[in-house]
């Protein structure tokens, strides 16, 4: 609590109390909306607008502009003053104490928030520090102009040169100087773009003049100047590019030269966005920065539809380099669109040479569509169609958000629904996958929450406030950008154009006998067969595990951690004709796991099972999670001054999909199969059993329950406490080895775990625990978190409403 800002919460209700139309706000010393919106209620009252609403609105503007710009000693109205006074405090500015005088320390508070906007501070001595309407409007809101956690100088640094470079002109609009890109950040780059086209009225809207002009802007390396600087900026706001889910993605920086860096960053992202690579900004270069669709009218190979797939129509998609179609697996009662797919239109799409991705819908065009309880029976339901056409395993359907969902609405509803879908999928083992449909926003938070696969854009929908601010997500697999209507002949109908990522190339077949990772499961039991079978030393077990890790995880500090690999067996194998397989497909995720990775690690736990004091660390668990975790305390240390706080990195970092990380979900579940192999051959299975139990035996759908039962005994507490034996510990060669290798060689961090305090490294492990528990999460707790967060929502949409 602050008391400075409970001072101006019992102010303000007290002041206002009987005006019409007033909320009050609470009077708890806490900064919020509801503060904010109480004290624009009262500059509404003095400026004499009734009745009152939660809103700095066009008359709000109007009124308080007609009155002029505030500065040193204006007396007009004391209670203006004191209304801005209290909005300074409540952003954390000392101007003065409320009294209703525009005296030196009012003045002193407005010239640091005007520079931490970026804007000039008005003027020497009391001259300076005059606050305009704009400003006022920025004083009672909750935009901070800070750099706050999460965010980049980088991005703040473009913050604060658009506000300065447009603050004056009529349709810019002061905005956040936060480091975080958001949607506020889009449009003002977006209406700076048009400011220096010369369109005559800026609006932020991707529109016909828009386009003409940036057609014109083809930089490449070698340019310079003011178009360098807008340029580079959407590049950073587009910044980094995935490069993977575990990946640390390439960032740019801002700039105004058009230098070879840039040039390379340019050619990435064009190449990640399916762009014609040249690294120049040419006009679809610009286009997929601005704006989700980029442009409309560029060539794709994917599409989708609701309309069936005839031969006549298959012809045309062909005959128009299209390669796969997005068809519905059902409709919902009630629907008169006849949207799924019908007999025989499978073997059509084939037998012309096209592929098939599926897509479920059942209404999804609200928040009330949207509940556990709903994405667990449509799960269900997609199931047994997609089973009833015949879907291979592995399959990904994309589950539809077919509105512009706010991330309010984002966490309270559309997440838990997911989880509900995720555990209708798992109750039927998994056979397909889920993936989402919606807004980039919705993609991105779902992809991270839920672990869905692959994301379908909605990204014609260019206006969705999801689309806006939002880079494209790391893990999209279509991307719909213009609907047309085709004409084919005598017959009509729409179709939707689609981008292909290439990352989900649909399905060629149905009733496929073979799983995702059929041939890695062959793979293991042929290797463990010639293992059987080798006239030297060794457990037939531990060999295939040494002979899959050797490539990339032999020698050096791998046989100091674990031991070495056995060189006699690894070319008795070979002479089999087997080498090493790299990657695999997970069927219960439809992830690549690194089978390099996986076999590392569960050579690891298998030569150094955990101690029988299971609060303490080893060499086994540094073979897995316990790396994983240095590497992580590195990112964080790297960034420890965006992210002061461990926890919230973590929770934020931590195996979340799509996001830049050393510690991402594909080696979360890598670290969990690990450990469950080396336990099950341990408890008696061969390695090749114990690996078909796994993917196709139903052992992946408890995988991180078992994991977390298993080595961290079911709870915080020793989850927390193993995580700090693993960072600290000193009493273990092997482990203090890794903690100097990892953080301070490799990493470059000379800050070790153990040098830290208490008060700082406990959120780190506190982090780590959340984000396993979360993982193990049962239906009852998916559950209990979705009516937390959707009581939470509806009380709060209740407020808002009673507000206005």
């Amino acid at each position: 609590m602050d008391e400075k800002v409970l001072d101006a919460q019992k102010w303000v209700n007290s002041t206002y109390a009987g005006a019409t139309g007033y909320a009050r706000c609470p009077e708890d010393g806490r900064i919020g909306w509801s503060t904010m919106d109480s004290l624009v209620m009262g500059l509404q009252h003095e400026l004499g607008i009734s009745p009152l609403v939660a809103s700095f609105g066009p008359t709000t503007m109007s009124r308080l502009q007609a009155l002029g710009d505030i500065g040193f000693g204006w007396n007009k109205n004391a209670n203006i003053v004191r209304i801005l006074q209290h909005g300074l405090f409540c952003k954390g500015y000392w101007g003065a104490n409320g009294y209703g005088e525009y005296g030196a320390v009012t003045v002193e508070a407005v010239k640091k928030l005007r520079v931490d906007m970026g804007l000039p501070e008005g003027g020497t001595g009391t001259q300076g520090g005059v606050t305009t309407a704009k400003i006022y409007k920025c004083i009672l809101n909750m935009d901070a102009y800070v750099r706050v956690s999460g965010g980049t100088d980088d991005v703040r640094s473009i913050q604060r040169w658009l506000n300065g470079r447009y603050w004056t002109k009529d349709a810019y609009s002061i905005g956040p100087c936060d480091g975080i890109y958001s949607r506020d950040v889009q449009k003002a780059l977006m209406i700076a773009i048009q400011y220096e086209l010369g369109i005559a009225a800026p609006n932020g809207n991707f529109g016909p003049s828009t386009q003409a002009g940036l057609k014109t802007k083809n930089l490449s390396q070698g340019s310079s100047g003011l178009w360098v600087d807008l340029f580079s900026a959407a590049c950073v706001f587009n910044s980094p590019i995935p490069t993977g889910t575990s990946d640390t993605g390439i960032p740019t920086t801002w700039r105004s030269s058009y230098d070879a860096k840039l040039t390379e960053w340019v050619r990435e992202f064009q190449k990640f966005c399916k762009l014609e690579v040249n690294g120049r900004s040419d006009y679809q270069t610009w286009a997929q920065l601005l704006v989700s669709m980029g442009d409309p009218d560029r060539d794709v190979t994917g599409s989708d539809t609701r309309f069936e797939i005839t031969g006549s129509r298959a012809k045309w998609l062909r005959d128009n380099k299209i390669e796969v179609v997005g068809r519905y697996i059902n409709d919902p009662p009630g629907s008169t669109l006849d949207k799924e797919i019908k007999p025989g239109e499978l073997s059509t799409i084939f037998s012309n040479g096209l592929r098939v991705f599926p897509i479920y819908q059942d209404n999804a065009r609200k928040f009330a569509d949207f509940t556990y309880t709903q994405g667990y029976q449509h799960a269900l339901n997609a199931h047994k169609l997609a089973a009833e056409y015949g879907f291979n395993r592995g399959t990904v359907i994309y589950f539809a958000v077919d509105y512009d969902a706010t991330r309010g609405e984002i966490d309270a509803a559309i997440v838990p629904y997911f989880h509900g879908v995720a555990a209708g999928l798992s109750y039927h083992g998994k056979r397909f996958v889920h993936g989402v449909y919606g807004s980039r926003n919705v993609c991105t938070v779902v992809s991270r929450q839920t672990g869905a696969r692959y994301s379908f854009v909605s990204g014609m929908s260019w206006g969705f406030s999801g689309n806006l601010g939002v880079p494209i997500p790391a893990n999209w697999s279509y991307n719909q950008i213009k609907e047309i209507k085709v004409t084919n002949g005598s017959d009509t109908f729409d179709l939707d154009r689609t981008v292909v990522s290439g990352a989900d190339r649909g399905q060629d077949s149905v009733n496929k006998p073979s799983g995702p990772a059929d041939s890695f499961i062959d793979y293991v039991q042929r290797l463990y067969d010639h293992a059987v079978a080798f006239p030297g030393d060794g457990n037939p077990n531990q060999l295939v595990m040494e002979f899959i890790r050797h490539e990339g995880y032999g020698g050096g500090d791998w046989d100091f951690l674990i031991g070495k690999y056995n060189k006699e067996f690894v070319q008795y194998a070979k002479g089999k004709g087997m080498s090493v397989m790299a990657d695999f497909v997970d069927p219960y995720t439809a992830y690549e796991l690194s089978a390099e990775h996986l076999m590392a690690s569960a050579n690891g736990h298998f030569v150094s099972w955990m101690p029988s004091n299971r609060r303490a660390v080893n060499e086994g668990d540094v073979a897995g999670w316990g790396g994983d975790l240095l590497t992580l305390y590195v990112d964080w240390r790297r960034a420890k001054d965006e992210f002061p706080d461990g926890r919230g990195f973590v929770q934020l970092k931590m195996a979340k999909v799509g996001v830049a990380s050393s510690f991402g979900y594909n080696d979360l579940i890598e670290d969990a199969d690990a450990w469950l192999l080396a336990q099950a051959v341990r408890g008696g299975r061969t390695i090749a059993q114990a690996v078909r139990d796994l993917y196709n035996g139903g052992g992946g759908l408890t995988r991180f329950g078992r994991y977390w039962a298993g080595r961290f005994n079911g709870n915080v507490t020793d989850a927390k406490f193993l995580a700090h034996n693993l960072l600290t510990a000193a009493d273990d060669v092997e482990v203090v080895a890794a903690q100097v290798g990892l953080v301070t060689v490799r990493g470059g961090i000379k800050t070790l775990p153990a040098m830290l305090g208490h008060d700082e490294l406990e959120p780190f492990e506190q982090g780590f625990a959340d984000v396993l528990l979360a993982r193990t999460g049962t239906e009852r707790s998916m559950r209990a978190a979705y009516e937390a967060n959707h009581a939470k929502y509806i009380k709060a949409a209740k407020a808002r409403a009673a507000r206005s």
